[in-house]
């Protein structure tokens, strides 16, 4: 009797050190590596869905990470997110499980990351306090809280004629060398938000220090999250790298935080993505754009804007590089037609000295009429016309074939013309308040 009693306690007890449940083993078919075009790799043998990560084994000391862009004919084409160098054929593709999360932390604020959500300022990986999915939960339009907040964004001209409502979607239209980065840098550093995250894609290495040192400074970087892939990273890299900053700013929003998203620019990440559907075999479509690249775009707009009624906003601000001040170019016109509203940097105004070189004209923000007073919205329209008044005789103007008397609205724009280009100057340092844009728009508007 004792024998049993001690047998069936014993038993007991190692049944409770057993698992509850032990998952089945799912065999791996690990393939090879048979051809490498470009940056396009191609492997046999491995059963992976598209978008799933796998591991080309190099050597013992040396793993490639690549992401699965397409298959065709028992192949499967890979793109990389670091180095092809040391790669042969028959290497080992590897299909990884799953996908690892975002590490995020409170010390990732005043860190500048990789398109891995690694370091690149040198210092150690900050404590990891939760891992968050790469993709987020879409959120139902309809739930979306309205845009009826102005923002401050320190200057003076957008705050007074192009006001950006909280959880607005905007473009930043401009040509290189036009004062895009500096008018970035001011914003980051003036704009009312609780955090500030920062994607440079595809820029030289060069800028992506200055625009830290320079543009963001000190005060701007201790609560921004800077999110960089230079110009010689993979694609893949590129387009990673758009879609962290993405994530962190929606997994700041989550928080109910009001975040400020600033890119730069959808142009490199549209065409990262053209390079990775032209090297799959995708055909190409508008000015060699290959189709996809027009429907990636507005994924990743959408992602931004507001969260429910008593959630947090990402406002985002999408810079649009125009090849040869083109404002027609096939990135600017698809940009346009998903972002609510868009600010154009003019390449003849930069050149007479008026920074920020905003084309007033050419701008418009599609929620300002419904955020804004009636006065302002009409002392705004009153600025517009003066300018475009005075821009449509200039060329009268100049030679002096315009006689004074002869249409009061000309005159008046004559007259006014200083203050207007006054108005829209202003130094890299100064921040204007959003009350005190509209003080200054009202005292102009009435003289």
């Amino acid at each position: 009797m004792v024998f049993k009693m001690v047998y069936s306690t014993l038993l007991n007890q190692l049944q409770s050190f057993q698992p509850k449940h032990i998952a089945p083993r799912i065999p791996v078919a690990v393939g090879k590596l048979i051809r490498v075009v470009g940056t396009t790799i191609e492997a046999v043998g491995i059963s992976a869905n598209l978008g799933q990560q796998c591991e080309i084994i190099v050597d013992e000391n040396r793993k490639i990470e690549a992401e699965v862009v397409g298959f065709s004919e028992g192949k499967t084409f890979l793109m990389p997110i670091d180095s092809l160098s040391g790669l042969k054929p028959g290497a080992k593709v590897v299909p990884l499980p799953h996908r690892m999360g975002i590490k995020i932390g409170p010390e990732i604020l005043g860190r500048v990351i990789n398109g891995l959500g690694q370091p690149l300022d040198g210092k150690p990986m900050w404590p990891v306090s939760e891992y968050v999915d790469f993709e987020a939960k879409l959120i139902n339009p309809l739930s979306r809280a309205v845009i009826k907040d102005p923002l401050d964004v320190g200057i003076k001209a957008i705050n007074a004629l192009l006001t950006i409502g909280r959880g607005q979607r905007i473009g930043l239209f401009a040509g290189s060398g036009v004062g895009k980065s500096v008018l970035l840098g001011m914003m980051t550093r003036f704009t009312q938000a609780d955090v500030v995250v920062v994607g440079l894609i595809g820029e030289r290495g060069r800028e992506v220090k200055e625009f830290i040192e320079n543009n963001l400074g000190e005060v701007g970087k201790a609560r921004s999250v800077v999110v960089a892939s230079p110009a010689d990273d993979p694609p893949l890299m590129r387009l990673r790298a758009t879609q962290l900053a993405t994530r962190v700013a929606e997994y700041y929003r989550d928080q109910g935080k009001n975040v400020l998203l600033l890119m730069d620019s959808l142009t490199r990440y549209a065409q990262a993505q053209r390079e990775i559907g032209l090297a799959t075999g995708e055909p190409p479509a508008t000015k060699g754009y290959p189709p996809s690249v027009f429907s990636k775009l507005p994924q990743l707009v959408e992602r931004a804007g507001n969260a429910d009624e008593a959630g947090g906003s990402i406002t985002a601000i999408y810079t649009v590089l125009t090849e040869g001040d083109d404002l027609q170019d096939p990135i600017a016109d698809s940009a346009r037609a998903i972002l609510d509203g868009h600010i154009v940097l003019s390449r003849s105004l930069a050149e007479e000295g008026q920074y920020p070189a905003i084309d007033i004209e050419a701008s418009i923000s599609r929620v300002m009429p419904n955020i804004v007073t009636q006065s302002q919205l009409a002392a705004a329209q009153k600025f517009k016309h003066l300018l475009s008044v005075y821009r449509q005789n200039k060329d009268l103007i100049s030679i002096g074939a315009y006689t004074h008397g002869a249409d009061a609205t000309i005159d008046l724009a004559i007259k006014i013309r200083p203050q207007l280009r006054e108005f829209i100057i202003q130094t890299v340092q100064t921040n204007i308040t959003y009350e005190h844009s509209m003080t200054m728009l009202s005292q102009l508007m009435a003289s």
